[in-house]
């Protein structure tokens, strides 16, 4: 049973280039002619839709919450209340957009994907320097692996956090089955983040 459950929010355009390429596990699961961009484009969800998944979590009494890549569909989540600001992996050297996460003073839960400890680090310190509370924000170790394999899951990696930060940690879980997601809770995860999808 979950408490919250969460969808993303972008524009296209501020996220990918046409450039951009995919990942294998995109590729492996979607038409391999067209480019990352054109693949989010058509994936990206609309305002309506997220407007339907607000009632439907009301009407479930679960809580709803977005997770924004760009500063202006952040600014639009105001629409939809948001019990905490999720910030994804890619934005965590994203300076403008975690100042203005910030300014947001709300619970923070902060994925790490991708990143060394400097830059999680670096993050951790502009959000206190932008007015968080330490109390209020939650580091999530994570892999961009999906699904991630149980070699390289590495749950050290959030203890080697929480100690170096004196921070809470927790688990964006990309692996299949819930094992990891156990452990984590076990060695002091906070957090539990588990992707799910229903159809590939």
């Amino acid at each position: 049973e979950a408490d919250i459950v969460k969808f993303q929010i972008a524009i296209p355009e501020l996220v990918a280039t046409h450039h951009a390429k995919k990942a294998d596990y995109q590729l492996n699961n979607t038409d391999t002619s067209d480019s990352q961009l054109e693949m989010i484009q058509k994936l990206v969800l609309k305002d309506e839709d997220f407007n339907k998944i607000s009632d439907y979590c009301k009407e479930k009494k679960i809580l709803f919450l977005l997770s924004a890549f760009d500063i202006i569909s952040f600014n639009k989540l105001s629409r939809w209340a948001q019990p905490y600001c999720k910030i994804a992996s890619g934005e965590l050297t994203n300076t403008p957009f975690l100042r203005r996460v910030a300014k947001a003073r709300k619970p923070i839960i902060l994925s790490t994907g991708m990143s060394d400890i400097f830059e999680i680090g670096k993050a951790i310190d502009e959000l206190l320097n932008y007015g968080v509370n330490k109390n209020d924000l939650t580091i999530l170790h994570c892999n961009t692996e999906y699904p991630t394999p149980f070699s390289d899951v590495n749950l050290f990696a959030m203890q080697t956090i929480k100690e170096k930060f004196d921070i809470k940690v927790g688990y964006s879980d990309h692996t299949l089955g819930p094992e990891v997601s156990i452990a984590a809770v076990a060695l002091g995860a906070k957090v539990i983040e588990k992707h799910l999808t229903l159809d590939r």
